[in-house]
Protein backbone atom coordinates (compact mmCIF):
# COMPACT_ATOMS: atom_id res chain seq x y z
CA UNK A 1 0.00 0.00 0.00
CA UNK A 2 1.26 3.49 -0.84
CA UNK A 3 0.56 6.75 0.93
CA UNK A 4 1.10 10.12 -0.75
CA UNK A 5 3.32 8.45 -3.33
CA UNK A 6 6.25 8.19 -0.96
CA UNK A 7 5.25 5.99 1.95
CA UNK A 8 5.10 2.21 1.70
CA UNK A 9 3.89 -0.18 4.33
CA UNK A 10 4.92 -3.81 4.54
CA UNK A 11 4.70 -6.47 7.19
CA UNK A 12 7.15 -8.93 8.62
CA UNK A 13 4.79 -11.82 7.89
CA UNK A 14 6.10 -12.46 4.37
CA UNK A 15 9.28 -14.35 3.59
CA UNK A 16 12.40 -12.27 4.05
CA UNK A 17 13.56 -10.64 0.78
CA UNK A 18 16.83 -12.08 -0.49
CA UNK A 19 19.85 -10.35 1.01
CA UNK A 20 23.45 -11.53 0.96
CA UNK A 21 25.39 -10.14 3.96
CA UNK A 22 28.72 -8.45 3.30
CA UNK A 23 29.87 -8.61 6.91
CA UNK A 24 28.29 -8.52 10.35
CA UNK A 25 25.62 -5.93 9.50
CA UNK A 26 22.77 -8.34 10.28
CA UNK A 27 24.21 -9.05 13.74
CA UNK A 28 24.69 -5.34 14.49
CA UNK A 29 21.15 -4.51 13.35
CA UNK A 30 19.70 -7.33 15.47
CA UNK A 31 21.65 -6.15 18.52
CA UNK A 32 20.42 -2.59 17.96
CA UNK A 33 16.83 -3.81 17.69
CA UNK A 34 17.15 -5.87 20.88
CA UNK A 35 18.46 -2.85 22.79
CA UNK A 36 16.05 -0.21 21.43
CA UNK A 37 18.80 1.63 19.55
CA UNK A 38 18.25 3.63 16.33
CA UNK A 39 20.37 2.85 13.28
CA UNK A 40 21.72 5.06 10.49
CA UNK A 41 22.72 3.42 7.20
CA UNK A 42 25.32 5.26 5.11
CA UNK A 43 26.21 4.40 1.55
CA UNK A 44 25.73 5.07 -2.17
CA UNK A 45 22.41 4.89 -3.96
CA UNK A 46 21.41 1.39 -5.02
CA UNK A 47 23.88 -0.56 -2.89
CA UNK A 48 21.23 -2.51 -0.96
CA UNK A 49 20.30 -0.37 2.06
CA UNK A 50 16.55 -0.54 1.48
CA UNK A 51 16.64 -4.25 0.69
CA UNK A 52 18.65 -4.82 3.88
CA UNK A 53 16.02 -3.09 6.04
CA UNK A 54 13.19 -5.05 4.41
CA UNK A 55 15.15 -8.26 4.95
CA UNK A 56 15.78 -7.51 8.62
CA UNK A 57 12.18 -6.44 9.30
CA UNK A 58 10.96 -9.73 7.90
CA UNK A 59 13.55 -11.73 9.87
CA UNK A 60 12.55 -9.94 13.08
CA UNK A 61 8.85 -10.34 12.33
CA UNK A 62 8.10 -6.61 12.55
CA UNK A 63 5.86 -4.47 10.32
CA UNK A 64 7.86 -2.01 8.23
CA UNK A 65 6.93 1.56 7.30
CA UNK A 66 9.22 2.94 4.59
CA UNK A 67 9.21 6.65 3.81
CA UNK A 68 11.06 7.95 0.73
CA UNK A 69 12.12 11.39 1.93
CA UNK A 70 12.04 14.39 -0.42
CA UNK A 71 12.34 18.18 -0.36
CA UNK A 72 8.70 18.76 0.53
CA UNK A 73 8.44 16.11 3.25
CA UNK A 74 7.55 17.84 6.51
CA UNK A 75 7.19 16.61 10.06
CA UNK A 76 3.40 16.62 9.66
CA UNK A 77 3.71 14.06 6.85
CA UNK A 78 5.38 11.69 9.32
CA UNK A 79 3.31 12.48 12.41
CA UNK A 80 -0.15 12.99 10.94
CA UNK A 81 -2.74 15.71 10.40
CA UNK A 82 -6.42 16.50 10.64
CA UNK A 83 -8.33 15.65 7.47
CA UNK A 84 -11.90 16.22 6.37
CA UNK A 85 -13.72 12.89 6.03
CA UNK A 86 -17.44 12.49 5.53
CA UNK A 87 -18.15 16.05 6.56
CA UNK A 88 -16.15 15.90 9.79
CA UNK A 89 -12.56 16.58 10.74
CA UNK A 90 -10.64 13.52 11.92
CA UNK A 91 -7.05 12.94 12.96
CA UNK A 92 -5.07 10.57 10.70
CA UNK A 93 -1.77 9.17 11.95
CA UNK A 94 1.28 9.45 9.71
CA UNK A 95 3.65 6.50 9.17
CA UNK A 96 5.99 7.43 12.02
CA UNK A 97 3.12 7.67 14.49
CA UNK A 98 1.72 4.35 13.32
CA UNK A 99 5.09 2.70 13.77
CA UNK A 100 5.42 4.16 17.29
CA UNK A 101 1.93 2.95 18.27
CA UNK A 102 2.31 -0.51 16.73
CA UNK A 103 5.92 -1.28 17.64
CA UNK A 104 6.96 -1.36 13.98
CA UNK A 105 10.17 -0.42 12.20
CA UNK A 106 10.09 3.01 10.56
CA UNK A 107 12.65 3.49 7.79
CA UNK A 108 13.38 7.02 6.56
CA UNK A 109 15.17 6.60 3.24
CA UNK A 110 17.51 9.52 2.34
CA UNK A 111 16.48 11.39 5.47
CA UNK A 112 18.60 14.47 4.66
CA UNK A 113 16.32 15.22 1.70
CA UNK A 114 13.45 16.01 4.09
CA UNK A 115 12.77 19.43 5.58
CA UNK A 116 14.70 20.40 8.69
CA UNK A 117 11.71 20.08 11.03
CA UNK A 118 11.75 16.31 10.42
CA UNK A 119 14.99 15.72 12.31
CA UNK A 120 13.68 17.76 15.26
CA UNK A 121 10.74 15.37 15.82
CA UNK A 122 13.10 12.38 15.66
CA UNK A 123 15.28 13.44 18.57
CA UNK A 124 12.97 12.34 21.43
CA UNK A 125 12.66 8.93 19.74
CA UNK A 126 16.42 8.41 19.51
CA UNK A 127 17.28 8.63 23.20
CA UNK A 128 16.12 6.77 26.30
CA UNK A 129 12.81 8.65 26.36
CA UNK A 130 11.53 6.95 23.17
CA UNK A 131 8.59 9.31 22.97
CA UNK A 132 6.80 11.11 20.14
CA UNK A 133 5.10 14.37 21.16
CA UNK A 134 2.11 15.21 18.95
CA UNK A 135 1.46 18.90 19.43
CA UNK A 136 -1.73 18.95 17.36
CA UNK A 137 -3.49 16.40 19.57
CA UNK A 138 -1.66 17.00 22.85
CA UNK A 139 -0.50 13.38 22.99
CA UNK A 140 2.91 12.20 24.07
CA UNK A 141 3.28 8.69 22.74
CA UNK A 142 5.67 6.20 24.28
CA UNK A 143 7.09 3.86 21.66
CA UNK A 144 5.52 0.42 21.84
CA UNK A 145 7.83 -2.58 22.31
CA UNK A 146 9.44 -3.48 19.01
CA UNK A 147 9.56 0.06 17.63
CA UNK A 148 12.80 0.87 15.83
CA UNK A 149 13.88 3.97 13.94
CA UNK A 150 16.15 3.45 10.93
CA UNK A 151 17.37 6.19 8.59
CA UNK A 152 19.68 6.26 5.60
CA UNK A 153 21.57 8.74 3.48
CA UNK A 154 24.25 8.91 0.81
CA UNK A 155 27.20 10.93 2.21
CA UNK A 156 28.90 11.17 -1.19
CA UNK A 157 25.86 12.68 -2.88
CA UNK A 158 24.86 15.39 -0.43
CA UNK A 159 26.14 18.94 -0.63
CA UNK A 160 26.98 21.18 2.32
CA UNK A 161 23.37 22.39 2.53
CA UNK A 162 22.05 18.85 2.86
CA UNK A 163 23.85 16.87 5.47
CA UNK A 164 23.07 15.54 8.92
CA UNK A 165 24.17 17.66 11.83
CA UNK A 166 26.61 15.96 14.23
CA UNK A 167 24.00 16.34 16.99
CA UNK A 168 21.66 14.14 14.93
CA UNK A 169 24.24 11.63 13.63
CA UNK A 170 25.47 10.96 17.15
CA UNK A 171 22.02 9.78 18.21
CA UNK A 172 22.31 6.72 15.92
CA UNK A 173 24.42 3.63 15.62
CA UNK A 174 25.86 3.73 12.10
CA UNK A 175 26.45 1.04 9.52
CA UNK A 176 28.54 1.78 6.43
CA UNK A 177 27.35 0.21 3.18
CA UNK A 178 29.08 -0.03 -0.17
CA UNK A 179 28.69 -2.11 -3.28
CA UNK A 180 29.45 -5.79 -2.62
CA UNK A 181 32.68 -7.40 -3.72
CA UNK A 182 32.52 -8.62 -7.34
CA UNK A 183 32.04 -12.22 -6.18
CA UNK A 184 29.16 -11.35 -3.85
CA UNK A 185 27.57 -8.93 -6.30
CA UNK A 186 27.58 -11.56 -9.05
CA UNK A 187 25.77 -13.95 -6.71
CA UNK A 188 23.22 -11.27 -5.80
CA UNK A 189 22.58 -10.39 -9.44
CA UNK A 190 22.25 -14.05 -10.43
CA UNK A 191 19.83 -14.76 -7.57
CA UNK A 192 17.70 -11.70 -8.31
CA UNK A 193 17.60 -12.01 -12.11
CA UNK A 194 17.77 -15.73 -12.79
CA UNK A 195 20.74 -15.21 -15.12
CA UNK A 196 23.45 -17.88 -14.65
CA UNK A 197 26.36 -16.79 -12.49
CA UNK A 198 28.97 -17.05 -15.26
CA UNK A 199 26.92 -14.66 -17.43
CA UNK A 200 26.58 -12.18 -14.56
CA UNK A 201 30.31 -11.83 -14.00
CA UNK A 202 30.99 -9.71 -17.13
CA UNK A 203 28.14 -7.38 -16.08
CA UNK A 204 29.82 -6.96 -12.71
CA UNK A 205 33.16 -6.16 -14.38
CA UNK A 206 31.41 -3.53 -16.49
CA UNK A 207 29.68 -2.10 -13.42
CA UNK A 208 33.05 -1.75 -11.69
CA UNK A 209 34.46 0.20 -14.63
CA UNK A 210 31.39 2.46 -14.76
CA UNK A 211 31.73 3.19 -11.05
CA UNK A 212 35.31 4.19 -11.69
CA UNK A 213 33.96 7.04 -13.85
CA UNK A 214 32.00 8.60 -10.99
CA UNK A 215 33.05 12.21 -10.54
CA UNK A 216 34.54 12.29 -14.04
CA UNK A 217 32.07 11.60 -16.86
CA UNK A 218 29.33 10.41 -14.52
CA UNK A 219 27.69 11.94 -11.44
CA UNK A 220 26.86 8.52 -10.02
CA UNK A 221 28.15 5.03 -10.67
CA UNK A 222 25.82 2.24 -11.71
CA UNK A 223 23.86 0.66 -8.87
CA UNK A 224 23.49 -3.03 -8.13
CA UNK A 225 19.80 -2.50 -8.81
CA UNK A 226 20.51 -1.45 -12.40
CA UNK A 227 22.84 -4.41 -12.92
CA UNK A 228 19.99 -6.67 -11.80
CA UNK A 229 17.70 -4.95 -14.32
CA UNK A 230 20.19 -5.58 -17.12
CA UNK A 231 20.63 -9.22 -16.11
CA UNK A 232 16.86 -9.69 -15.94
CA UNK A 233 16.44 -8.41 -19.50
CA UNK A 234 19.25 -10.69 -20.72
CA UNK A 235 17.73 -13.67 -18.90
CA UNK A 236 14.46 -12.98 -20.76
CA UNK A 237 16.25 -13.16 -24.10
CA UNK A 238 17.15 -9.55 -24.87
CA UNK A 239 20.51 -9.07 -26.63
CA UNK A 240 23.22 -8.18 -24.13
CA UNK A 241 24.21 -4.84 -25.66
CA UNK A 242 20.59 -3.67 -25.87
CA UNK A 243 19.93 -4.67 -22.25
CA UNK A 244 23.04 -2.82 -21.08
CA UNK A 245 22.05 0.28 -23.03
CA UNK A 246 18.58 0.30 -21.46
CA UNK A 247 19.60 -0.57 -17.91
CA UNK A 248 23.22 0.52 -17.38
CA UNK A 249 23.88 3.35 -19.84
CA UNK A 250 20.72 5.38 -20.48
CA UNK A 251 19.89 5.76 -16.74
CA UNK A 252 23.34 7.24 -16.06
CA UNK A 253 23.54 10.07 -18.60
CA UNK A 254 21.73 12.06 -21.29
CA UNK A 255 24.97 13.11 -23.02
CA UNK A 256 25.26 11.36 -26.38
CA UNK A 257 29.05 11.47 -26.44
CA UNK A 258 29.27 9.91 -22.99
CA UNK A 259 26.76 7.23 -24.01
CA UNK A 260 28.94 6.29 -26.98
CA UNK A 261 31.95 6.11 -24.70
CA UNK A 262 30.10 3.83 -22.29
CA UNK A 263 29.03 1.58 -25.14
CA UNK A 264 32.64 1.39 -26.34
CA UNK A 265 33.57 0.35 -22.80
CA UNK A 266 30.87 -2.32 -22.96
CA UNK A 267 32.34 -3.73 -26.16
CA UNK A 268 35.82 -3.75 -24.56
CA UNK A 269 34.52 -5.73 -21.56
CA UNK A 270 32.36 -8.19 -23.48
CA UNK A 271 34.58 -8.50 -26.56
Amino acid sequence: MEMDGSMNIGTGAAAAPFYLPQGDECDVFTAAYSNNLPVLLKGPTGCGKTRFVAHMAAKLGRPLYTVACHDDLAAADLIGRYLLKGGETVWVDGPLTRAVREGAICYLDEVVEARKDVTVVLHPLTDDRRILPIDRTGEELEAAPGFMLVASYNPGYQNILKTLKPSTRQRFLSLEFDFPSPELEARVVSEESGLPLDRCKPLIRLAGKLRGLKGQDLEEGVSTRLVVYAATLIAQGMPTERAILAAMVEPLTDDEDIKRGLLDLTVAVFG
